[in-house]
């Protein structure tokens, strides 16, 4: 299973239509999509009643939320971000690692970062991950050679 790109084309953005705007201070605001032109990842978007520049530049530096449910499923073998944050991960000898804290985004493969008895950084590419059970909230890792030395 790999991670899922969080960045929605814009045919997926259109057909979850609402959205949460939130700010640093945890101010929040619905929103809802008007239209969208250009290409993933760079696209511009209207929202019902932001009509000027001024009410645009009131949305800077927040974040968009939606419900889990309204997204696109992610594909075969995919899983969003925060579906694998929490999960706890194993080795494939099944030692319990720890949770999966963060996913780092590099340039070659995300980086899995899990906090148990010490902090491990493992990429997430096919040939390490080897399971991921959503239901069950596990992911079983083998660990390249020598990372255990790090």
């Amino acid at each position: 299973m790999t991670l899922g790109d969080a960045t929605l084309s814009p045919a997926e953005l259109r057909s979850v239509g609402e959205f949460v705007w939130r700010d640093a201070r945890g101010h929040t605001r619905p929103l809802v999509l008007e239209s969208i032109r250009g290409a993933a990842p760079h696209v511009l978007v209207r929202f019902d009643g932001v009509f000027n520049r001024d009410a645009a530049a009131e949305l800077t530096n927040g974040r968009l939320y939606v419900e889990p449910a309204r997204l696109p499923d992610a594909g075969p073998g995919q899983a969003y971000a925060f579906q694998l944050i929490g999960l706890e991960v194993r080795s494939d000898d099944g030692r319990v690692l720890g949770p999966l804290v963060d996913i780092l985004q590099t340039g070659a493969n995300p980086v899995y970062v899990i906090r148990g008895e010490r902090e491990w950084l493992v990429p997430a590419t096919a040939d390490v991950v080897r399971s991921v059970d959503l239901a069950r909230r596990i992911i079983t890792v083998a660990l390249p050679v020598g990372l255990e030395d790090v």
